[in-house]
């Protein structure tokens, strides 16, 4: 149970962003004047707590005496406790009953992920964050944390201890784990945050509307999992270089959590692979600027479509050239073509699809690949002419000469495939103008943390 009760948070006007298909705009949130008149705390900061009944109340008071000084919005800090089994629970009620703007949600069941997701859920406050107990980040970036998601800038906000003018004080074990780990990221699931595991992270609540859902992780690789997936769907990250002091008494048991860790990365990995998640659900619309909404007849995206495509086109080409040298070696040059431009057509058209146009999931895939079989017996007209035109000219031409007129070919098909692919396979999806935003009433039961 709760000393407060939890709020019904961003549908509280009737309306919730998952009732259209893609995120709203980005806009800078009221001035403080009218967020302090709204009754509703912009920032809620989440502690995560399990057995902390020494750590937990001077870690309360700092953190609210500097929020009281220095940040310039309505605030809320809310408590909570995983299970505890000593008197954390006597502590985060006193904390409660003492000072304004602090609650305690009491879960009974453990997991620093659970925690937050039920709390970041049920939360009325347009900016959410959270931080360790022990207050190893210096307070004094959590403005800077937040601040791009209030501006509307970005959509989440991460502290790093690896960014160059961070400075941390931890020892050589922790910091090795901590850069393997982020290596381990990059390397398999080609994150570009460099800090996964620090416990200091904020997030727009209509972003953590829809991302949480898709979140499995309950424990520690929480943070990874919902970091990765924002990525993946193109959300903007913030990241800030802190100042991080390690707290000997940490109990996090390193071992285990790693071993989590691993399996977390796997299964996401595997999730991203198949396209079994439905990241299309996190894009923005494009610009936030209204010009941009307005402009009519302009092609976007192209040059990420080219990049794209050629990276897959030229993977295609040295699997389909491998191909046809392998097949060349029992059968004619023209079953040797049809059959790598077959095999290679269906792996390229899959390709195209998930990296190109940004196509996931299944729906459509089957009739994707059949238009794609349709460019590709265009592709395996122009080749296959090619190599009948060779041979009528020369009569028995080498390898050599017969690679080199179907690589000429293939870069005329390549232009076709191109323009048929993004025309009429993968056409553009018209983004719906995102309908305004309703005022949302005062209400009257909420009260100014500040």
């Amino acid at each position: 149970m709760t000393t407060d009760s939890l709020r019904s948070g961003p549908g509280a006007n009737g309306r919730t962003s998952r009732d259209r298909a893609r995120l709203p705009v980005r806009a800078h949130l009221p001035a403080c004047g009218a967020a302090a008149a709204s009754g509703v705390p912009v920032l809620d900061v989440v502690v995560p707590v399990y057995n902390e009944e020494k750590d937990l109340r001077p870690c309360v008071l700092r953190l609210h005496d500097h929020l009281s000084r220095t940040f310039p919005y309505a605030f809320r800090i809310t408590v909570a406790d995983n299970a505890s089994t000593d008197s954390t629970p006597a502590v985060a009620a006193a904390l409660a009953a003492e000072l304004r703007g602090v609650r305690y949600v009491r879960l009974e069941e453990k997991g620093r992920g659970r925690a937050l997701r039920t709390v970041w859920s049920e939360s009325d406050a347009p900016v959410l964050a959270y931080m360790d107990v022990d207050l190893s980040t210096d307070l004094n970036a959590l403005l800077p944390l937040v601040a791009p998601l209030i501006s509307g800038h970005s959509d989440l906000a991460i502290g790093s201890r690896l960014a160059r003018s961070a400075r941390v004080v931890r020892g050589s074990k922790r910091e090795f784990i901590s850069r393997a780990y982020n290596l381990i990221l990059r390397s398999s699931l080609a994150a570009g945050f460099s800090d996964a595991q620090c416990g200091f992270k904020a997030v727009r609540s209509e972003v953590a509307e829809r991302l949480l859902p898709m979140v499995e992780d309950s424990g520690w690789f929480f943070d990874t999992e919902l970091l990765v997936l924002a990525e993946r769907a193109g959300l903007r990250i913030h990241e800030v270089p802190v100042d991080w002091i390690d707290d000997p008494d940490s109990t996090v048991h390193i071992v285990r959590t790693a071993a989590e860790d691993l399996k977390g990365v796997w299964r996401v990995g595997r999730a991203l692979a198949v396209g079994a998640l439905p990241l299309d659900r996190l894009a923005r619309p494009f610009g936030d600027d209204p010009r941009d909404r307005a402009l009519t007849g302009v092609e976007r995206g192209l040059a990420r479509q080219l990049v794209g495509f050629c990276v897959v086109g030229v993977l295609s080409t040295l699997f389909y050239l491998a191909l046809y040298s392998l097949f060349r070696l029992g059968v004619g040059p023209q079953l040797a073509n049809g059959g790598a431009l077959l095999v290679s057509a269906v792996a390229n058209t899959a390709a195209n699809r998930r990296l190109t146009f940004g196509v996931r999931g299944r729906d459509g895939a089957v009739r994707h690949q059949a238009q794609g079989l349709v460019v590709f017996a265009i592709g395996l007209a122009l080749t296959s002419g090619s190599l009948a035109a060779l041979g009528a000219a020369t009569g028995s031409p080498s390898h050599s000469t017969e690679l080199a007129v179907l690589i000429t070919a293939n870069l005329a098909a390549t232009v076709l495939r191109f323009l048929l692919l993004r025309a009429w396979v993968f056409p553009a999806r018209a983004c719906p103008e995102p309908e305004p935003e309703p005022e949302p009433e005062p209400d009257s039961d909420s009260e100014d943390v500040r």
